[in-house]
């Protein structure tokens, strides 16, 4: 497809390659600065990649605000769907271009306080428009954004304020855009490009095990996990991964310390993991200290400063944190703190034996509004800095990035959170399940995806249950049990079980309405049927010759089918796996 054509059905007009690759760009300077006249910037298009660059032409330094790489008019109508993906995890925009929506609660202008222009809609790093997808396919030094306004689209580099010195030249991040009847085949071609610029850091398959979080919360103990550990290893062996989550440590930043909880010695349950034969996992908020840490205390100069040169409380600037606030910010180009980083994760990898950790709060490794050791580095760089000296120091354990930026981790997990927090209640479920399901396209592309936690406890009707187990099988991802498994029932047991091992393939969806995807594996075809309504929902999927039917969730034989359409009566709020197998 020709550059002409991908430019004519992605702003909708009638565009030639010279008239799209002349479309408009411009430099946002900060308050105060002079010389715009002086700034370049360079478009080189080869096919569908965009290359750019930036250049200081006069005799001084310029603070540049944004770079705007295209201002192009946008005449497409109101009801075009749309999606735009976050700056960081829990932000996703969906609808339609006239009416935009909010798929998490927690967003980056409301919660995280992230700039938006004044009559914009900011998503992050990708967007979709009906048959159109534009991403920018590398983050290595620049956050790239889109800026939906009425009857326009702005594709915008954030500079971050630095300066520009005179003759200097930077180098911007790639863009892609391309357009196609199917957005699988434009999303993954979005993937294969992020791969050229970012490898995919290899896991052989998606992570299955148990976390403490949703049973046990802060205040979890050794006994729990322990007790926990002997449930698994009778009924379930195949959650491989105990992770003891938030709650060991005696302050946020202290992680190589341990708290009351554990008696002082996490170490001692994390071997007790490893003798059974299992994988010890742990949370760790690496980018983050709280006041009263000895890391803080002792060493305040690895921290993001304020404009005075003091530690900045991210409450400042963002949102200040979620527990054990206000929370400090660790400076990943600080010598320093880098070398602290590496000894942490060295430290729990080769002494504490564990294989797999769970990184939170990564946001803050990327925090906005701050000063950085290194004044010529952006907070990308500063974040990327900070989880390579991580990755030197956990070696081959499995990294998985909760609450991080989702751009700029490109290339530096093995795994990524896919929605927000799992509670047990219906509004919730749903919520997660469709945050996690417009990812699908990144599962085993670019990371493998973290659906939160499956949880099988509470007091859902037996339908929803169905349902959230359903959406968990869809993704293809990561299975990790957040009950209490000394005290679920055996129908419960049996569920999880049938979750094991991870499929590793994302269901594809034929529209946003997620309510038939088909997971291709490689002996069987398997629909998932999801119905978010309140009441009883007829759902239809299509087979290619006989398919012996048998539905997941309730074993129940469904017979032989010939081909064609299949059509099932799934009730409100469940889901339905139906595992066809050619005959």
């Amino acid at each position: 497809m020709t550059l002409a054509t991908v430019a004519h059905r992605f702003i909708g007009g009638a565009l030639s390659q010279s008239s799209f690759s002349s479309a408009a760009w411009r430099v946002v300077l900060m308050d105060g600065e002079s010389g715009a006249e002086n700034i370049r910037v360079n478009r080189t298009w080869t096919g569908p990649l965009c290359r750019s660059q930036v250049i200081n032409k006069g005799p001084r330094a310029v603070r540049l605000k944004e770079i705007v790489l295209f201002d192009v008019p946008l005449n497409l109508p109101p009801d075009t769907p749309l999606y735009g993906e976050g700056f960081q995890m829990l932000t996703q925009t969906g609808g339609t271009l006239g009416q935009p929506i909010d798929l998490g609660n927690y967003t980056d202008p409301k919660h995280y306080r992230l700039p938006e222009p004044e009559g914009a809609r900011a998503t992050y790093g990708l967007i979709t428009l009906e048959d159109a997808v534009a991403a920018f396919s590398s983050c290595r030094r620049f956050s790239g954004k889109f800026y939906v306004r009425p009857g326009r689209l702005e594709v915008v580099v954030d500079a971050e304020g630095l300066a520009l010195g005179p003759k200097e030249q930077w180098t911007l991040e790639e863009f892609f855009c391309r357009v196609g009847p199917v957005r699988d085949a434009l999303l993954a071609a979005v993937a294969g490009r992020i791969n050229e610029n970012h490898s995919r850091l290899a896991f052989a398959a998606p992570p299955s095990g148990w976390c403490s979080w949703y049973c046990f919360g802060p205040r979890v103990t050794a006994q729990q996990v322990l007790d926990n550990l002997d449930a698994i290893a009778t009924h379930a062996p195949g959650l491989k991964y105990i992770q003891i989550d938030d709650g060991y440590q005696p302050a946020m930043g202290d992680w190589l310390e341990t708290g009351s909880a554990f008696g002082g010695q996490v170490q001692t349950v994390l071997r007790q993991i490893r003798e059974r034969g299992f994988e010890p996992a742990i949370w760790v908020a690496p980018f983050i200290a709280e006041a009263e840490s000895r890391l803080f205390r002792e060493h305040p100069d690895w921290f993001v400063k304020d404009a005075e040169g003091k530690p900045l409380r991210s409450g400042a600037v963002t949102f200040g944190g979620w527990r054990r606030g206000p929370w400090y910010a660790v400076d990943g180009t600080h010598p320093g703190a880098r070398a602290h980083l590496e000894h942490v994760f060295r430290t729990m990898r080769k002494e504490w034996g564990c294989t797999y950790f769970k990184l939170d709060a990564n946001f803050w490794g990327a925090i906005h509004g701050g000063r950085l050791h290194d004044p010529r580095a952006t907070r990308i760089e500063a974040y990327r800095r900070g989880m390579e000296a991580i990755l030197r120091g956990a070696g081959d354990a499995f990294i998985l990035g909760c609450n991080h930026p989702i751009w700029p981790s490109l290339g530096l997990i093995h795994g990524s959170r896919s929605s927000n927090d799992i509670r047990r209640d219906w509004k919730r479920i749903a919520t997660t399940a469709r945050q996690n399901l417009m990812r699908n396209w990144q599962n085993s592309r670019l990371w493998w995806n973290d659906p939160d936690a499956v949880v099988l406890t509470g007091n859902l009707p037996e339908e929803e249950f169905r349902f959230h187990a359903t959406a968990i099988y869809a993704t293809g991802g990561m299975i990790l049990s957040g009950d209490d498994l000394t005290t679920i029932d055996a129908a419960r047991w049996e569920m999880l079980r049938k979750l094991q091992p991870p499929t590793a393939i994302a269901a594809r969806f034929g529209d946003d309405s997620l309510s038939v995807g088909m997971v291709d594996l490689k002996h069987e075809r398997v629909a998932c049927l999801l119905n978010w309504d309140d009441a009883p929902r007829e759902l239809s999927f299509s087979l290619k010759g006989p398919h012996r039917l048998r539905e997941l969730w309730t074993n129940e034989d469904r017979g032989r089918h010939d081909g064609g359409p299949v059509s099932m009566t799934v009730p409100a709020h469940g889901g339905r796996v139906v595992v066809c197998t050619p005959t």
